[in-house]
């Protein structure tokens, strides 16, 4: 299906769009066997775990199945733009049990699926259309001190306009002295020729993509900006409260739900008004941020006092590199387990991160997936290309 998606964005849009007008009334499409694609086998060949290596290259050739293990983190976007339908389409081909939508507003009040209220300058191909004119800073580019920039967001947008836009791989150039070399063509290890064009999703729509998948829900409410926060109050409703509803006007159930926002008071709001949906919340914790973070049994304590149950740090947090080269676990993922806490985490292949604990070579990448999955005990990983960690878990269970 990931090369049939290719063909589709080579040649014919119709087609693509008629296809998602049929998700739309069809039963799940991938529920049974799914194709994890080359990628994983070509990451095995460098891992230097000889045990590991030999394990994962067993499973070779073995049917795979979904599992909740594997996230699409924003679909599929080391090969798809972010937030689209072809993103979504790939992570559910290649496995992904669970596919995230971020979800941020409209200037009438609609939830759409983009990574931030204002990032359309560089994920859509606003900059090349009339809807330009919207953005609250249109693009100026490069001088000797400053760089490209235009600052252009979902929520100066209507909900008729946003979906007039493509989507496109979140890469530009900061050195750009035009739109046209801003926008620069996005490269991909997995995807020869990328998709430059792709259809922008409403989290309603994508809520029914999901659901005719056979697959589980994450969206993550967003931070919005002071304006959309007084917009939000002069209408009487909560955007935490509208995420919801979405999902129970759609009829999708509870359990399939795994809400998730970095503000904790979200998380305690849904578990307090939503108590159904709001047990698999997630608290998205990004304190890493904070250079003088440290983590403590007593702060883990306390938030399982307050009530959360799953935390989602990202992968540095819960891993660090012993002396003598060898992987460990980290004081915070030791204090979280110890408290009861479920652990997700951030990001597998991440598209925007190409240096990590696994620079040294790319089978490393399996090896700390590894560790994170024996060692740590999480319950699940966000990946930008989840084929690989669903060949894992599959390997792994077999």
């Amino acid at each position: 299906m990931i090369t049939i998606t290719n063909e589709l964005n080579r040649y014919s849009v119709t087609i693509k769009y008629f296809c998602f007008a049929i998700l739309l009334v069809s039963q799940p499409l991938f529920s049974d066997v799914v194709d994890t694609g080359s990628r994983p086998l070509e990451l095995i060949n460098s891992v230097q775990d000889p045990e590991l290596k030999q394990r994962l290259q067993n499973c070779s050739g073995l049917p795979a199945s979904p599992t909740d293990f594997s996230i699409g983190h924003r679909g599929a976007p080391l090969g798809f733009p972010e937030h689209s339908l072809e993103g979504y389409l790939a992570a559910a081909e290649m496995g992904a049990g669970l596919i995230e939508c971020d979800a941020v507003p409209t200037k009438d009040g609609e939830l759409v699926c983009r990574h931030s209220e204002c990032d359309l300058a560089t994920t859509t191909n606003i900059l090349q259309t009339p809807l330009a004119r919207t953005c609250s800073q249109p693009f100026k580019g490069a001088t000797n001190t400053n760089n490209a920039e235009a600052k252009c967001c979902t929520s100066d947008l209507t909900l008729k306009e946003f979906k007039t836009l493509c989507a496109r791989a979140d890469v530009s150039d900061p050195g750009a002295k035009s739109v046209r070399e801003f926008l620069k063509r996005a490269e991909s290890p997995v995807i020869e020729t990328p998709l430059t064009c792709g259809k922008v999703m409403t989290h309603q729509e994508n809520i029914e993509l999901v659901s005719s998948l056979g697959r589980k829900h994450v969206p993550e409410l967003k931070g919005f900006s002071k304006q959309t926060r007084l917009r939000e109050l002069s209408r009487g409703f909560e955007y935490r409260d509208k995420i919801v509803q979405n999902y129970q006007i759609a009829g999708v159930s509870p359990p399939d739900v795994f809400l998730q926002s970095f503000d904790m008071e979200d998380v305690l709001y849904w578990k307090s008004a939503y108590p159904e949906f709001g047990k698999n919340a997630v608290w998205l914790d990004g304190r890493n941020k904070n250079p003088f973070f440290k983590p403590t049994l007593e702060d883990m304590q306390r938030l399982k006092e307050k009530g959360i149950d799953i935390i989602a740090p990202p992968i540095p947090v819960l891993v660090r590199t012993a002396e003598n080269g060898e992987l460990a676990v980290s004081d915070y993922a030791r204090f979280a387990k110890s408290v009861g806490l479920k652990i997700m985490t951030w990001t597998f292949e991440s598209y925007r991160v190409n240096a990590t604990l696994y620079s040294e070579t790319p089978g490393r990448m399996l090896e700390v997936l590894d560790f994170l999955s024996e060692e740590v005990g999480i319950i699940g990983i966000f990946s930008d290309w989840p084929g690989t960690v669903t060949y894992y878990a599959n390997c792994m269970a077999k």
